[in-house]
């Protein structure tokens, strides 16, 4: 069975119809609807032939997936790093924080889907289907829509849409308890400070311990050992230090931005090695002259160089599946410090390994299983029937040739 995209589309209106209070949201997606509502934003440094990087371009494409390239490339100083602007937004995650500071997405930090797309090809030369998963994760869980925007930082309804009257019901990737979970590598659980994404240099120095104890003082590695490891050392301690811990199946998204660590910071120039040189720079992490960590704008080292082999699901997922059984936690919460356990269980693919070897980006159930994620959520969103349209746009070009089937939507033989 394949679900029909047609099928899907032609249904939503109706669905709208008996939904009026969705219509006007809804109707604003051509294109003469949204010019009534001009959003003001910078936008990405533009890619040249002169400087292609991973060749994809600002058009929602795929790349050449030929990496081993230095970014920024020399001479190309549009993609050279610059603080953050005046009023800029970063948040929580240091890879799109990266892209940001160095032009792959808008200085200003509200990005968009096609900046995405190509900016994650081109810097961490993720393969296209990788990079469009990511970037509807982002969408369907922080993103509007309408404006195909997306806040890599705080809420920008000013400037993703205008709130209450068009678009702009969506947080942003710093929101709590969407794409930003507690029990993250080096960001206080929200209900500690209010702050979840900001570098806490506390933290991040203790993932640098854990990593001179899995490998070693003088070269510490932040590589699948001492990830596995510091993810259930941060779960311990937040189960300790959060009376109101969260910490649902969803956190397992944790695990896959780990992974990133060593599969995607490491520079092919260095032997893809993942070493405190490099995750440093990524987090904008700099050791103090009393031996704490502050915080400075995040890029990558000198002289770095992304994958030479494209990064896919299959990196992504087999992160997770080789994480959590290195150490299988509980889910649950804290509710006044008092444990509850939750109906939630997650079961390993192959419990008994702690890595497994990439298998192939092109595999049909990690495809469309992180589809089904998406289409999921995506039903769940504030606007469901405009978020549906949006993502079966972006979504059917990349699952058509896996002959997926969604549960819950249309299909056809």
């Amino acid at each position: 069975m394949r679900f029909s995209a047609l099928a899907i589309l032609a249904a939503v209106p109706l669905a709208v119809d008996a939904y009026p209070q969705y219509a006007k949201r809804y109707a604003s997606l051509n294109a003469e609807k949204r010019g009534k509502y001009p959003i003001l934003r910078r936008a990405a440094a533009p890619y040249s032939d002169q400087y292609p990087y991973t060749g994809a371009k600002l058009d929602g494409q795929a790349g050449t997936g030929k990496g081993g390239v230095q970014v920024p490339a020399p001479g190309d100083t549009d993609h050279y790093y610059q603080d953050p602007p005046p009023g800029a937004f970063r948040g929580p995650c240091p890879g799109l924080n990266t892209l940001a500071n160095h032009g792959f997405l808008s200085r200003d930090g509200i990005t968009t889907y096609t900046e995405m797309v190509a900016g994650l090809q081109n810097v961490y030369n993720v393969d296209f289907a990788t990079a469009v998963v990511l970037t509807l994760l982002g969408f369907v869980f922080d993103g509007d829509p309408v404006s195909q925007m997306l806040s890599i930082g705080g809420e920008a309804v000013d400037r993703t849409g205008q709130h209450g009257n068009f678009t702009g019901e969506y947080g942003g990737v710093s929101q709590h308890g969407t794409f930003e979970l507690d029990v993250s590598l080096t960001r206080n659980d929200f209900y500690l400070n209010g702050d979840a994404y900001s570098l806490n240099g506390t933290l991040f120095g203790l993932m640098v311990e854990t990593a001179k104890n899995t490998s070693t003082a003088e070269n510490p590695l932040f590589d699948f050992n001492a990830m596995a490891l510091y993810r259930l050392q941060q779960y311990q301690r937040a189960r300790v230090e959060n009376p109101w811990l969260y910490v649902p199946q969803l956190v397992l998204h944790n695990y896959g931005a780990a992974t990133f660590l060593y599969e995607a910071f490491p520079s092919s120039a260095k032997n893809n090695t993942p070493d405190l040189e490099t995750i440093s720079s990524f987090f904008g992490a700099v050791q103090l002259e009393d031996g704490t960590w502050g915080h400075v704008g995040e890029r990558p080292p000198p002289n770095w160089h992304n994958r030479v082999i494209p990064m896919n699901l299959a990196d992504v997922t087999n992160g997770i599946d080789a994480l959590y059984a290195a150490y299988p936690v509980d889910f649950g919460a804290n509710v006044n410090g008092v444990w509850i356990p939750a109906n939630q269980s997650y079961t390993p693919s192959t419990p008994s390994r702690k890595r497994q070897a990439s298998g192939s980006g092109g595999d049909t159930n990690l495809i469309c299983g992180a589809f089904q994620e998406i289409f999921i959520t995506a039903q769940n969103s504030p606007q469901p029937y405009a978020m549906l349209e949006f993502i079966l746009e972006k979504a059917t070009p990349v699952m058509a040739p896996y002959n997926c089937s969604i549960p819950g939507l249309t299909s056809s033989s």
